[in-house]
């Protein structure tokens, strides 16, 4: 049975005001937001957020898809509107979002000056995700220590000796400016991943597909039967709710078919339904669970029966079946009256009606790495095999993702990929595999891959982590989480206190108490953080 991770994106309420106190000064001198903006955003953000609201690029970048870090000029240039203190952007506005808690001014805490006898606290952030790769920012980033045996005295007894990380345990910690290895613990051991496997899904698509590339869901009509195709582009983020918010709406497919239909006198069609974009069976080797929903290219809502949008919840049998009648109904508001759907494939000579699209991969990639959404995952690794010519199946992703990291030069060796998220338990990856993924990551030649870093958990803040890291790690620690029954891992970025930026991976795999296991890693990180 599959241990669930935490649910994402819970309301933060008195956690924020508690996580203020812990962020260091030295990580909290932000710049100002303007209220426009905080205003836009607070409007945006539900208690669940996982939905992006604008629909050019840049917008998704500013706002949440690929938040700012403080680069190189000429790569910032090319790049985008980075944040200069290396914030995420939406993590700023969201703090002022939830209760009032302080606004803005990240530098004035207590203690500091212009901050009034009994006002509140600012709302807590985060620690640069990359300080001044290229030198241009106030401090710059610092090569991590040499004296690699004081590491080892911090880490050993958390990691080496502690008995809560079971039978099989491995880890490193490297330094993120050169991609060295300042810390290991049978770093090459490849060991079960669980979530943090969604690193190299995330690094695999963005290089197969680009940040910009978006999923694109439309209908055909065949010119000589008459029958209308809703043809699936693999986008679970595509909705069937009335306020879309941002993502790629099926009503709006619906109401853009229905006019075009109407344009040929067209009011009464056979509606069919194409999946043929992936290949193979659609079911998980977990089998039927509610961490994810049946592998197809076509579902609104992740196939969801209730009203959430990240976590574990009750699935649709057949979520393209379910789309379909629920896009039947649709066109009917429109004047459009539709037979009961049944699968196809439209021909090359359908003419397509019109189109709808799903936020760029960098939004999906954020949201799949902080919510830890198994459909998105599963998704953006068939489409990485689409990319590369695999076949769409379990296995070609699987393969299409080894190739593409092979490809990078990065070190592959005792890896084994069977799904894009990590639920398969037979999936392996090393702690020098995922510090070399989040190396290549911060790379100043690699912007396109920042929404891997950006799209990390932020501790005690977002996501997975949004409960966790009470002590004076929260905001620091950016991290996946990864979660089975047995297995427990972790795999993230954090500034140190005298600004060393470093990258680690620890994985633990036979563990008996999940708790103990999770809190002993996340002591591992909060070391790292530790004057």
């Amino acid at each position: 049975m599959t241990v669930p991770e935490l649910r994402p994106w819970r309301t933060a309420g008195p956690r924020v005001a508690r996580a203020a106190g812990a962020v260091r000064p030295r990580l909290t001198r932000f710049a100002r937001t303007a209220k426009p903006r905080v205003a836009r955003f607070a409007r945006a953000t539900a208690p669940q957020l996982a939905r992006i609201t604008r629909p050019k690029t840049w917008q998704y970048t500013a706002g949440a898809a690929t938040a700012g870090l403080a680069l190189a000029a000429g790569v910032v240039t090319a790049a985008g509107p980075w944040d200069s203190t290396g914030q995420r952007t939406a993590e700023r506005d969201r703090a002022v979002a939830l209760d009032h808690t302080g606004g803005t001014d990240h530098g004035r805490g207590p203690g500091n000056s212009g901050t009034a006898p009994g006002s509140p606290r600012p709302a807590p952030s985060a620690g640069p995700v990359l300080a001044g790769l290229g030198g241009t920012t106030t401090g710059g980033v610092k090569a991590a220590p040499g004296d690699r045996a004081a590491l080892a005295d911090l880490l050993d007894p958390l990691l080496k000796d502690a008995p809560a990380l079971g039978e099989r345990r491995a880890a490193a910690v490297v330094d993120l400016t050169t991609g060295k290895r300042v810390y290991g613990l049978d770093s090459g051991t490849a060991l079960t991943p669980a979530s943090t496997t969604k690193i190299a899904t995330a690094v695999a698509a963005l290089t197969a597909l680009g940040p910009d590339h978006r999923l694109t869901t439309r209908t055909a009509l065949e010119a000589d039967t008459g029958e209308l195709v809703l043809v699936g582009g693999g986008d679970p983020t595509l909705t069937a709710r009335k306020d879309a918010q941002g993502l790629a709406s099926l009503r709006t497919l619906a109401e853009k078919t229905a006019a075009a239909l109407k344009k040929r006198d067209v009011r009464k069609v056979t509606l069919s339904y194409d999946t043929t974009l992936y290949a193979g069976t659609d079911l998980h080797p977990i089998g039927v669970n509610e961490n994810l929903a049946r592998v197809t290219a076509l579902m609104a809502d992740e196939g969801r029966t209730d009203d959430s949008t990240s976590g574990p919840a009750p699935r649709v049998a057949d979520p393209a079946d379910a789309a379909a009648r629920a896009f039947a109904g649709f066109l009917k508001q429109h004047g459009i009256t539709a037979s009961p759907p049944g699968p196809s494939k439209a021909t090359g000579r359908a003419a397509t009606l019109a189109t709808v699209s799903s936020p760029p991969l960098s939004a999906l990639v954020e949201r799949m790495l902080t919510n830890s959404d198994n459909d998105l995952a599963e998704a953006l690794a068939r489409h990485t095999a689409v990319a590369t010519g695999k076949r769409a199946d379990f296995a070609g992703a699987g393969a299409a993702i080894t190739a593409r990291l092979k490809q990078l030069g990065l070190p592959v060796d005792g890896a084994r990929f069977h799904d894009g998220s990590g639920l398969d338990r037979t999936d392996l990856i090393t702690p020098d595999l995922l510090t070399a993924l989040l190396t290549e990551a911060a790379g100043p030649s690699r912007p396109q891959l920042r929404p891997v870093l950006t799209g990390l958990p932020v501790a005690h803040f977002t996501g997975t982590l949004a409960g966790r890291y009470t002590d004076g790690a929260a905001g620091l620690v950016r991290a996946k989480t990864g979660t089975l029954t047995g297995v427990n891992t972790l795999a993230g970025t954090i500034t140190t206190p005298d600004g060393h930026l470093l990258g680690f991976a620890f994985l633990a795999n036979a563990t008996t108490d999940p708790w103990a296991a999770q809190t002993t890693l996340d002591r591992a990180a909060t070391a790292l953080a530790s004057p």
